[in-house]
């Protein structure tokens, strides 16, 4: 068992809550135990371990205008009247290499260079990256002729782990080594802190991967990424202001 989980379960496999819970609380928006990133910071909310009725009556409250919900690694049951609009497969790896490193050529990322984030991000499609994202970690790019070409950060933050996330590369770039390079050093720098990287992708994703396994990651479990709409009535009973 690790701190922060209830006996038998391990912090990666709620790990929004975890993070919502522990360094990310400063983030954390609360409906009664359900929690969630602001809306412009990440999409995920964070079910308790032992949801029950009032649970998702709060998770409602939390739906977007269209009356959806994003849910990372939930494996239990769905009550009746919820409608799994979306589901990812995914994998979760967590890092046992040798090999990380900082890179002399990535250059830190901060506020100024959110538009030119957002905008690989709609070029390359890795994951949900707001505008607020880059709040919750460090995150690394390479240019090339002052145009970002490639990044990669941190997303979740469990106690003594942090996820690596918005790992992408410009087409026009692929096949250079850019995103292995960040993906280490980002990996180096959580290292550094004495935490453990790990980092999720999708399941049918082969060449992420057979990347990821070859720097040093390893399978820890599979897990689901899942978008819910929850029921009507259930929206406008419990609706709060989103913002």
């Amino acid at each position: 068992m690790s701190a922060g989980a209830p006996a038998g379960r391990h912090v990666l496999d709620n790990p929004a809550l975890a993070s919502l819970t522990g360094p990310h609380a400063l983030f954390a928006e609360a409906r009664g135990r359900v929690l969630r990133y602001p809306v412009d910071v990440s999409p995920w909310l964070a079910l308790p371990e032992d949801p029950g009725p009032e649970d998702w009556a709060d998770l409602a409250a939390f739906a977007d205008p269209d009356a959806r919900v994003h849910l990372p690694g939930y494996r239990g049951e769905i009550p009746e009247g919820w409608e799994v609009t979306m589901r990812v497969d995914g994998v979760q790896f967590v890092y046992e290499g040798l090999d990380a490193a900082p890179d002399a050529e990535a250059v830190r990322l901060g506020p100024a260079d959110v538009p030119e984030m957002l905008d690989l991000v709609a070029r390359t499609r890795p994951g949900p990256f707001l505008p607020r994202t880059v709040e919750l970690g460090t995150y690394l790019g390479l240019r090339r002729d002052g145009r970002l070409v490639a990044m990669a950060g941190e997303r979740l933050h469990p106690p003594g782990w942090t996820e690596i996330s918005a790992v992408c590369t410009d087409p026009a770039h692929r096949g250079e080594g850019l995103a292995a390079r960040l993906v280490l050093a980002v990996a180096h720098g959580i290292r550094e802190r004495g935490e453990t990287p790990f980092l999720h992708t999708g399941a049918q994703n082969t060449n992420a991967v057979r990347l990821y396994e070859k720097l040093g990651f390893r399978l820890r479990r599979t897990t689901a990424f899942l978008e819910l709409r929850a029921p009507q009535h259930l929206v406008e009973q419990e609706r709060v202001p989103v913002g």
